[in-house]
C-alpha cells in the first residue's frame, strides 16, 4: 500500500534493466588541516593498508576467487562486472569505479559495463561523468541497447532536460516496445512535462504489459487526477478506498485545487475516520485555504445509504452481486 502526501508525488520511477526511483546522495565535507598529528598519520596509513589489502583480496575469499578467475580468463566480461559489483556492495565504491573504468577501456562494446559504470557514478553523485560515459558509448555505436538509452533518459530527467529524456525513452522503446518499465518511465516524464493525456496512454501500455505494477498504476492515478472517478479506480486497485481517495487528494493539493481535495479527503475519512494521512492532509488544506478543519458529517452516512440500497437490491434479486460490489466501490465518488 502506498500513501501519497503533497510534495512527494512524483517519485515513482523504476531502476534496473530498461527501468527507473530516484535516489540522490550528497558528498560530505572533509577538512584537511595543514598539519596532521602523528597519531592521525598512523591511522591514515593503516586505513590505506586495509584498502590495499581489500584491493588484493586479503581476507575476502570472494575477491580472491574472482581475481583468480579474471587472471585465468581476462576476456570474461561477466567476471569483471561481478568483481566491481562485489567491491561496491562491500563498501569500496571507489575500487568498483576503477574496475569499471578499466573494463570500459578493455571492453568498449559492452553495454553492461557502460550501464554499470554510469549507475555507479550516479550513485557517487557524479551524474555528469555518468552521462559522459554513456554519451561516449552511444556515439561509438550505431545500434544502442535499450538499457543504455533508458539510463541516458534517467540522467536527463534528473538534470531537468525533460524533452531530451523523452526522446531517449522513445528511442529505447523503439528497441524494446514490450518493456513495461520503459512505458512507465516515459509516462512519468510526460507527467513531469504536463502532458497528462499522453502520460496516461503510456502508463496504460505499461499496465497492459504488467497489470500488477503498483508504480505504474499510482502514476496513472496521478495522470488522471482531472478525472477523479477513474483515478480513484486505478489507485484503489493497489490500496484500500480510504488511501486511494487520500492519494488523489494529495495530487489535487499539489495542483492548488483545495476544494476538490477537501471532497476527496472527506470521502477518505468516510471510509476510515482515523486515517492519519487523510487527517494530516485535511489539516494542511485548512492552513492553505484558510477554511476550518472539518469533516463533513453527511459523507459517511451517504455512503452507507447507497451501500444499503445496493445490498437491498441484491437481496430482492433485482441486481447481480458483481454489479452491487462495483456500486459499493464507486458509490461515494
Amino acid at each position: 500500500m502506498t500513501i501519497l502526501v503533497p510534495a512527494m508525488l512524483l517519485s515513482a520511477l523504476l531502476l534496473s534493466s530498461c527501468t527507473r526511483t530516484v535516489h540522490t546522495t550528497s558528498a560530505g565535507l572533509v577538512k584537511h588541516p595543514e598539519k596532521v598529528p602523528q597519531a592521525s598519520q598512523i591511522s591514515t596509513l593503516m586505513k590505506r593498508q586495509i584498502v590495499n589489502a581489500a584491493d588484493a583480496g586479503d581476507g575476502d575469499a570472494i575477491v580472491r576467487e574472482l581475481r583468480q578467475k579474471m587472471t585465468a580468463d581476462p576476456n570474461n566480461v561477466r567476471i569483471r562486472i561481478e568483481l566491481a559489483r562485489h567491491y561496491e556492495q562491500t563498501g569500496y565504491p571507489e575500487l568498483a569505479a576503477e574496475h569499471y573504468r578499466l573494463a570500459a577501456v578493455q571492453f568498449p562494446d559492452s553495454a553492461d559495463i557502460a550501464v554499470g559504470q554510469a549507475r555507479l557514478l550516479r550513485n557517487l553523485d557524479l551524474p555528469g561523468q555518468a552521462m559522459t560515459a554513456l554519451a561516449k558509448f552511444r556515439a561509438a555505436h550505431g545500434a544502442v541497447p535499450c538499457e543504455v538509452l533508458s539510463w541516458i533518459g534517467i540522467l536527463e530527467d534528473e538534470a531537468g532536460e525533460l524533452a531530451k529524456a523523452e526522446e531517449s525513452y522513445r528511442a529505447a522503446l523503439a528497441v524494446n516496445p514490450k518493456s513495461d518499465s520503459l512505458h512507465n518511465n516515459l509516462g512519468y516524464n510526460l507527467l513531469l512535462q504536463g502532458k497528462k493525456t499522453e502520460a496516461a496512454d503510456e502508463l496504460r501500455k505499461a499496465l497492459a504489459i504488467a497489470p500488477h505494477s503498483q508504480i505504474a498504476r499510482n502514476n496513472l492515478g496521478i495522470a488522471l487526477a482531472s478525472q477523479p472517478k477513474e483515478a480513484v479506480l486505478h489507485m484503489q486497485s493497489v490500496s484500500d478506498p480510504a488511501t486511494a481517495h487520500n492519494n488523489l487528494a494529495a495530487v489535487l493539493i499539489e495542483q492548488g485545487l483545495y476544494s476538490e481535495a477537501r471532497t476527496e479527503l472527506n470521502i477518505a475519512l468516510g471510509y476510515r475516520n482515523d486515517h492519519p494521512a487523510a487527517l494530516s492532509n485535511l489539516q494542511l488544506v485548512s492552513e492553505l485555504d484558510g477554511k476550518p478543519f472539518a469533516v463533513l458529517p453527511h459523507v459517511q452516512a451517504s455512503r452507507w445509504r447507497r451501500f444499503g440500497g445496493g445490498l437491498k437490491r441484491v437481496l430482492l434479486g433485482t441486481e447481480d452481486p458483481v454489479g452491487a460490489e462495483e456500486s459499493v466501490k464507486t458509490a461515494s465518488k
